[in-house]
């Protein structure tokens, strides 16, 4: 499957090789942390993560949550790969999952999680050899792809939605 150049977040997957790819994806944790749990001076920050500017958007909250599932889920796909069996659940219901858990999302716990499933994802994806890289897994939605290009695509998932939690607090904080 050839990734493109996102015009919208300006991700390259040119940009990257496998081995670069767990210390990519382990620095989400990190990069959404901030967002999530620092608000500014006087601001209910509670609040303003869960705000969603309009209908069909989701909070920062929401994303900083579906990116979590995104890497769970990615990581089982790798896993599974490279035990040559199938995964439980062959297309991922994202808005479902994130509907799901909405109601009970918690900033710090979303936090915590989101960095730990980035830190168990880029660990399953260190320890691959140059072969496993090209074994076959599908995406969320199926597709079939190699494990190179579903580390990859979540790397811009996590690029793309760090995006989009930014606008989302923007809109929330009226700016």
């Amino acid at each position: 499957m050839a990734l493109d150049r996102c015009e919208e977040c300006g991700f390259d997957p040119q940009d990257l090789r496998p081995r670069n790819l767990p210390v990519a994806i382990r620095s989400f944790g990190r990069r959404y942390r901030a967002p999530l749990t620092r608000g500014l001076a006087g601001e209910d920050l509670d609040d303003i993560v869960r705000r969603s500017p309009a209908d069909g958007v989701w909070s920062a909250l929401e994303y900083g949550a579906h990116v979590r599932d995104i890497f769970r889920t990615f990581d089982d796909r790798v896993r599974c790969a490279l035990a040559d069996t199938e995964p439980d659940e062959t297309e991922v219901d994202w808005e479902g999952k994130v509907a799901t858990a909405s109601p009970t999302l918690e900033r710090e716990a979303v936090a915590d999680d989101l960095d730990d499933a980035a830190d168990s994802f880029a660990t399953t994806l260190a320890e691959l050899n140059d072969d496993e890289w090209r074994l076959p897994t599908i995406t969320g939605r199926g597709k079939p792809v190699t494990v190179a290009d579903l580390a990859t695509m979540a790397v811009h998932e996590g690029s793309h939605h760090l995006l989009d939690v930014g606008r989302v607090l923007r809109s929330a904080r009226g700016r």
